[in-house]
């Protein structure tokens, strides 16, 4: 089962491409290509709101290139886990986003 995550960002067009390039170089990491989907933004409050699906093989490339910083997430379960490292990892590429699982 693949994982869908809802991204929040004040500031859409610079963050989208900032999301683009950072999820371009985990699929390079992995060796997984056109691993992600990226849905239309909408916009709330300020914010934009876009969904991030990953496909299952780009996803279980992540969880094992990186299976020890998912570790360090010790109070989440395996999707928290994951989100949170994806929220941390854009947050280090200069993307001001918030994530969250989508349901």
């Amino acid at each position: 089962m693949s994982i869908v995550l809802e991204i929040g960002t004040k500031n859409y067009s610079d963050d989208a491409l900032a999301i683009k390039k950072a999820m371009s170089h985990l699929e390079s990491l992995v060796g997984e290509y056109a691993g992600y989907v990226i849905s239309e933004p909408s916009t709330k409050f300020g914010w934009t709101f876009f969904k991030l699906a990953f496909k299952p093989n780009l996803q279980t490339g992540i969880e094992k290139e990186f299976s020890d910083m998912l570790q360090k997430y010790r109070w989440s379960d395996q999707s928290q886990k994951f989100a949170k490292f994806i929220e941390d990892y854009f947050n280090s590429r200069n993307c001001k986003v918030k994530v969250k699982i989508v349901d």
